[in-house]
């Protein structure tokens, strides 16, 4: 069961890790497809970086073994940010559809911390 477990951590936790790692890359390019993006939902381009280094700081939390505390703080600080970014795209009128990318995270965040709960148990 153990076994099981721990395979089901990893492929939520690798999956989550590509994601907020591909954002992250992203938010540092600054395309101007990004900034029109950031500025349709109302948040400052300028914004981008910093959220790219909480995420990488994030998902090094969550590959470094141990570290519980930082760990819990990283499930979180991932979970504020996507539903934050799902409120600002409800708030600025996009379809549900446009939702989709943020869906995915939160099964991944929670799919990770529910497994890294009972692998840790």
């Amino acid at each position: 069961m153990m076994k099981k477990v721990n395979i089901a951590y990893w492929i939520f936790t690798i999956l989550l890790v590509l994601m907020m790692g591909f954002s992250a890359v992203m938010s540092f390019k600054r395309t101007p497809e990004s900034d029109q993006m950031m500025a349709h939902i109302g948040i400052a381009p300028a914004l981008m970086p910093f959220l790219a280094v909480l995420k990488l700081l994030g998902i090094a939390a969550l590959l470094t073994p141990g570290l519980k505390t930082l760990k819990e703080w990283a499930y979180a600080g991932f979970t504020f940010d996507v539903l934050g970014a799902m409120y600002l795209f409800i708030a600025a009128g996009d379809p549900v559809k446009a939702w989709a990318p943020i869906v995915i995270a939160l099964v991944l965040i929670f799919g990770s911390y529910i497994f890294w709960r009972k692998k840790t148990a």
